[in-house]
């Protein structure tokens, strides 16, 4: 349909489901997308970049994928962190199904993929990875953020890479003002474009 979007919560067009080959945590995984969803037939600069930059997930306690598309952050997450409660959150029915199947395959199963409103409300996060879906606007992105940032654990860091002609830069100020003084922001890296910003809570 001329007006759907990876973002849209039931995607009407046809799937067309295909399979890729991507490397993940140092594994050569064989995964499932389809039509309807964000970079359907690789994976994305922005979250190649991420992957490249970011520490190594906690071993242990709850990690938080949001906007988890097919799967691949929460994947590499959860391969690194076996010990670990991995959960990806995302609005597409598809890559709900797409990321539980991908997570199956990898063998990572300590993935719980679902909708925002079925993670536990009092559940806190020892690190956030996202790739935000920033063409949702200005408004839902920034109500994205404002939901989970502050959800993380004192010592944590939640880590987004945004590219940089996209607003990374205008993003990383807003979340600066607009957080509270416990979350600190910062720019991690510059890498071809894409800017990854670090959210560290202090308390």
């Amino acid at each position: 349909m001329a007006n759907e979007h990876y973002f849209s919560a039931q995607p009407e067009s046809d799937a067309r489901p295909r399979r890729i080959t991507v490397t993940l945590a140092g594994r050569t995984l064989n995964l499932a997308t389809a039509a309807g969803v964000f970079s359907p037939d690789r994976l994305d600069a922005g979250t190649r970049v991420l992957l490249q930059s970011v520490p190594p997930p906690p071993a242990t306690g709850a990690l938080l994928d949001v906007g988890c598309g097919w799967g691949p952050l929460s994947i590499a997450m959860a391969l690194q962190a076996p010990e670990a409660e991995v959960w990806g959150v995302d609005v597409n029915e598809r890559v709900l199904d797409l990321a539980r199947a991908n997570a199956a395959t990898a063998g990572a199963r300590n993935v719980t993929v679902r909708l925002p409103e079925a993670v536990p409300k009092d559940l806190r996060f020892a690190t956030i990875w996202s790739n935000p879906p920033i063409r949702v606007g200005k408004d839902e992105l920034h109500s994205i953020l404002l939901t989970w940032l502050p959800r993380l654990e004192p010592g944590g860091d939640a880590w987004l890479v945004v590219a940089k002609n996209l607003g990374g830069d205008s993003l990383q100020r807003w979340l600066a003002e607009t957080l509270d003084t416990d979350l600190v922001v910062t720019r991690a890296t510059t890498d071809r474009g894409y800017r990854v910003i670090r959210v560290h809570r202090t308390r």
